[in-house]
């Protein structure tokens, strides 16, 4: 049906309304209008799970190779591990671990999903034939109760920006401390952090250098705020002037989620003679249950991943010399005023 406004003029820049087509009045269109969400629904009082429920999001983490690549590697490649077994998948997104697990041959699968994409995730499990085995249940992991008392493996892609960022391993470490068996297994079972400086001028002169004057204005004051904030972005491996370091490492079998909080001390060889103008970070994580491990990288000089590499502008740029060594702290937590945030 077409609406055709009261004055007569057409809708849609002016296109007539076919023959025999019904009109319809703005009255009678505002009344047909879907009623929004509920604003008490679980994913509308989290802007963070109401974010996943935006086709969009899936659609960029299931294109990515790497990363589903190296689920589908860690779970296809291991059947003997999923065989007859209650697997878990915490923040299930449109199921796709919940049926790889499925069918490595898992007995029962258990999606926890807060978002909207939960009611379609279910509809995708009946279509490719695992109603029977895979289940979803809708809400936050702190707060749903699950079928089982116990599972038998806990699947996750708890990965964020930076590693940490959004805090979902929190979730996971609840997931296990409640749910899983004693001698259970988690994929991935280890991440660790890493960082390097990098030589960076024409970015940095492009980001930071922006903001010394502005259509005939001197924004410089602004230069210290955008300095602060941490850049998401592709980081050639070319552009890596030291050696790298790794800042953190999880077990994921032991750490709480007070370790997620931490204060580390990098030092950093330099490989060149060259200016230093930011810290880059990146993460990988392994499957260690795996025969052999499966290891998932973002680092620079490997395929792109969403996730990207985290830089962080250094004040001033650094001048180093081949063999000298760049030491410092990188401190990390959670933001007061969200805790999805870190500082």
């Amino acid at each position: 049906r077409q609406w055709v406004p009261k004055d007569g003029a057409s809708a849609n820049g002016g296109r007539h309304r076919a023959e025999g087509e019904a009109e319809v009045t703005l009255d009678e269109f505002r009344r047909e209008w879907p009623e929004p969400p509920d604003e008490g629904s679980a994913s509308n009082q989290d802007y963070y799970f109401n974010s996943y429920a935006q086709f969009g999001i899936h659609k960029d983490m299931l294109k990515d190779r790497v990363r589903t690549g190296s689920y589908l590697k860690a779970i296809l490649g291991n059947k003997h591990l999923f065989e007859g077994k209650t697997v878990l998948d915490v923040g299930s997104g449109t199921g796709i671990l919940c049926f790889f697990a499925a069918k490595a041959g898992a007995s029962r699968c258990i999606g926890i999903e807060c978002s909207d994409v939960a009611d379609h995730a279910k509809v995708l499990a009946e279509k490719n034939g695992y109603g029977d085995i895979v289940t979803f249940v809708r809400g936050k992991v702190e707060e749903v109760e699950l079928p089982v008392e116990k599972v038998d493996i806990i699947v996750s892609e708890w990965m964020g920006y930076f590693l940490v960022y959004e805090s979902m391993l929190d979730s996971v470490l609840f997931a296990r401390d409640k749910w899983l068996r004693k001698d259970g297994l988690l994929f991935p079972d280890r991440a660790r952090l890493h960082c390097a400086a990098i030589e960076d001028a024409d970015y940095r002169e492009e980001r930071i250098g922006f903001w010394e004057h502005v259509w005939g204005f001197d924004f410089s004051p602004m230069q210290r705020m955008v300095i602060q904030e941490p850049v998401s972005d592709m980081v050639d491996v070319s552009a890596l002037a030291t050696a790298a370091a790794c800042v953190k490492e999880l077990d994921l079998h032991a750490c709480r989620r007070e370790d997620l909080d931490f204060v580390a001390r990098y030092s950093l060889c330099a490989k060149r003679k060259d200016y230093l103008h930011a810290l880059v970070f990146w993460f990988d994580v392994s499957f260690s249950a795996c025969a052999p491990p499966v290891v998932m990288s973002t680092a620079p000089g490997h395929p792109f991943t969403h996730w990207k590499h985290t830089v962080l502008y250094l004040e001033d740029a650094i001048v180093a010399d081949e063999g000298d060594e760049l030491s410092g702290l990188v401190a990390v937590r959670k933001s007061p005023q969200n805790p999805r945030d870190i500082d």
